[in-house]
C-alpha cells in the first residue's frame, strides 16, 4: 500500500546530521534511565562482601556473587561508554558513526545488565530460600526481560518497519 493511502510517511525530511543529533538525542535518554538500574544494583553489589554474612557465605554462592559483581562492573562501563564515546570524538564531524558504536555499546550493556540482574536474583534467592525452585524463578525471570527487551522489540522492528 502507498505511503499516502496509510497515513505513513516513508521517512524524516532531515539531513544525515540532522538524523544523528536526533537519534543521539534518543539514545542519550535511553542511556540514562539503563545506567540508573545498573548503578544503583552495582552499588548495592559493591556492599554485600562487607556485610557480616558474607563470610559465612559457601563457596557457590561467592562465586556467583564476583561473577555478578564483575558483570555489574562490565553492564556499568558499556552504558557509561557512550558517554566517553561520544567526549572523545565531539567535534569531529562523526556524528552519525558516534551513534552507531553508541547504540551498539548500549545494547552491550542491556546484555550485561540482563546478566548481573539475573546473577543476582540467583544469588539472592540461593540466599534467601534454599529452594530447589530458584533455578526455575530465575529462568522464568530470564525469559520474561529477554521478551520484554529483545524478543517483542525485534518481533515488532521486523514486523512494522518500512526500512
Amino acid at each position: 500500500m502507498p505511503a499516502e493511502r496509510t497515513g505513513r510517511q516513508k521517512g524524516r525530511d532531515e539531513t544525515r546530521d540532522e538524523r544523528a543529533d536526533r537519534q543521539w538525542a534518543e539514545l542519550l535518554q535511553e542511556v540514562r534511565v539503563a545506567q540508573t538500574g545498573v548503578q544503583i544494583l552495582f552499588g548495592f553489589l559493591l556492599t554485600v562482601a562487607f556485610t557480616p554474612r558474607y563470610p559465612q557465605l559457601g563457596e557457590t554462592d561467592k562465586i556467583i556473587y564476583i561473577l555478578t559483581v564483575i558483570l555489574g562492573a562490565s553492564a556499568t562501563g558499556a552504558l557509561v561508554g557512550p558517554v566517553s564515546f561520544h567526549r572523545i570524538v565531539a567535534g569531529r564531524r562523526i556524528k552519525p558513526e558516534t551513534v552507531r558504536w553508541a547504540a551498539r555499546l548500549t545494547v552491550a550493556g542491556l546484555v550485561l545488565l540482563l546478566a548481573t540482574m539475573t546473577s543476582a536474583l540467583l544469588l539472592v534467592l540461593r540466599v534467601a530460600t534454599h529452594d530447589s525452585h530458584v533455578a526455575y524463578l530465575v529462568a522464568v525471570i530470564l525469559a520474561w526481560c529477554l521478551l520484554c527487551w529483545f524478543v517483542l522489540p525485534l518481533w515488532a522492528r521486523s514486523r512494522f518497519a518500512e526500512d
